[in-house]
């Protein structure tokens, strides 16, 4: 590793350390799926965003509920001296970025194939806290 790419990834691990984030990797679910539940709670304040994961029929929104617990369990784990109660914790930023695809194989008519993708992503959620002022 080069002297400039070194620098660059300190830098990028120092600010990381001052943010509260989950990562899901590898999940199974498409990402176009994901991102449809990922835009109803962007931006939200968490227990608006938990109980709307909560109420929603969709999968994706199982496993973005559990990130979401482990983002503010995260936030807490950061911030010990600040109390959850006096903070009004949201979702800052939510990614769904596409990741590995496993191909598989459908028969078809006339002794063709169809190539079948099973698409999977990874889910990044920043939560921040503004102060209840």
């Amino acid at each position: 590793m080069g002297a400039r790419k070194r620098i660059k990834a300190d830098a990028r691990k120092e600010a990381n350390k001052s943010i509260a984030f989950a990562k899901l990797n590898n999940s199974p679910i498409a990402p176009r799926k994901m991102r449809l539940v990922a835009d109803l709670v962007r931006g939200e304040e968490v227990n608006k965003a938990l109980n709307i994961l909560q109420h929603n029929a969709k999968e994706a929104s199982n496993s973005l509920e559990k990130l979401l617990r482990s983002a503010i369990a995260n936030w807490e784990q950061k911030n010990e001296d600040k109390n959850i109660e006096e903070e009004t914790l949201y979702v800052k930023e939510i990614q769904v970025g596409s990741a590995g695809m496993l191909k598989r194989i459908q028969p078809a008519p006339q002794g063709r194939a169809h190539r079948i993708r099973k698409r999977s992503n990874h889910v990044t959620i920043v939560v921040d806290g503004k102060d209840a002022e």
